[in-house]
């Protein structure tokens, strides 16, 4: 896909804000298209395309480029320039196994530490959108987008609620893998994302009732089942485990 899947430019950019804060955004938003998926494995990032269309000077995009690139996310390559990081199989499940681990964990942190005012209210309104979404006979591109941003808005919001920054940041690491992010949900049949909302339900209600335990295990189920489906449709056979 070409960077006219980007969002519309920010009418923030024309007010010339400090470079330092001009360029955060302008890597942000990068970051959000590829790990959404808007960019295929091995697709060029083009610098004077990407300034064009989000409305800034080539500087932050070249600024971005280099620090999506030291995250991993992008490869630089002389005379050929920025492209997405192509990732195996295997490193796609490890980010997954990783991630398991570290979002319960997040979890875990949430029941035990108790759900900020903030927070409930995001997932309640988000769990409240993702019914009303999925009270839907079938799931178009719209709704694609839209479910999209309700998933990130869940787990982002327990991820706050641990109260942890080194967690967050570990978890923001094997988001790195734009196939293992939450930004990037997985599989859109109708009886797919009802099982994975009614996860969300599950875990919320545990954390509510402070059953650290079972909201850590919850999590943890929840995002192995994404990677098995992930896998299975990358190699259209069952997850065999690697050897360690």
């Amino acid at each position: 896909m070409t960077e006219s899947a980007l969002l519309p430019p920010d009418p923030d950019d024309a007010a010339e804000p400090r470079a330092a804060t001009r360029s955060l955004s302008v890597t942000e938003r990068i970051r959000t298209a590829v790990l959404a998926g808007e960019f295929e494995a091995g697709a060029r990032l083009h610098e004077v395309r990407l300034s064009e269309r989000l409305g800034v000077s080539r500087t932050p995009v070249r600024s971005a480029l280099q620090s999506l690139a030291s995250e991993g996310l992008l490869e630089y390559a002389p005379n050929r320039g920025y492209a997405v990081r192509r990732f195996s199989t295997a490193e796609i499940v490890d980010a997954y196994e990783i991630r398991a681990m570290m979002e319960a964990l997040a979890a875990r942190f949430a029941a035990e530490r108790g759900l900020p005012e903030n927070e409930r209210e995001a997932i309640e309104r988000v769990l409240a959108e993702g019914d009303d979404l999925l009270a839907r006979p079938e799931l178009g591109e719209e709704e694609r987008i839209a479910y999209s941003a309700i998933n990130g808005t869940f787990h982002e919001a327990i991820h706050s609620a641990a109260r942890c920054r080194m967690l967050g940041d570990m978890i923001r690491q094997c988001h790195s893998v734009p196939q293992s992010s939450h930004r990037n949900v997985i599989s859109f049949e109708h009886m797919d994302v009802r099982r994975r909302h009614d996860d969300h339900h599950r875990i919320y209600d545990a954390i509510l009732a402070c059953d650290a335990f079972r909201a850590e295990m919850l999590m943890r189920e929840h995002v192995a089942s994404v990677k098995t489906s992930l896998v299975r449709a990358l190699s259209g056979r069952p997850l065999a485990r690697r050897g360690r």
